[in-house]
């Protein structure tokens, strides 16, 4: 169990950690400003999708060991929803001339992906029966 644990944590701090870089690179598109740079937006994707990849495995591992309760499966999905929502939105953003909405939604959808992915993270840490 011990090392379960090790294995959790060692995934939440990489998951904060693609997370930073997936804002740095974020903020450097933004930087570059249009034309978009290709190389900078597929890392930006790669390590979005990276970061969902991992979060989707650390659900999936941890269910394995200990079964989520409906309220964790509830901010699990919320999270999901989110993450993959923010990615759309994202797309959107990346096209030639993106709606001005879209602009204000993928600049708050990441910080609601991330608080909910901190939930998710200390629920998975801490199960309830």
């Amino acid at each position: 169990m011990a090392q379960d644990m090790n294995t959790l944590t060692s995934r939440i701090v990489w998951t904060g950690a693609l997370f930073i870089l997936v804002f740095l690179s974020g903020l450097w598109l933004n930087r570059m400003g249009r034309p978009i740079n290709t190389v900078v937006l597929t890392i930006h994707k790669l390590i979005a999708l990276s970061t969902l990849i991992l979060i989707g495995v650390t659900i999936y591992q941890v269910n394995q060991v200990v079964p989520l309760n409906a309220t964790a499966w509830i901010v699990v999905v919320i999270t999901g929803v989110l993450f993959v929502g923010t990615i759309v939105i994202g797309g959107l953003l990346s096209l030639e001339q993106p709606v001005m909405a879209v602009s204000l939604v993928h600049k708050i959808s990441p910080f609601l992906t991330v608080a909910s992915t901190i939930v998710s993270m200390y629920l998975l840490a801490n199960p309830q029966p």
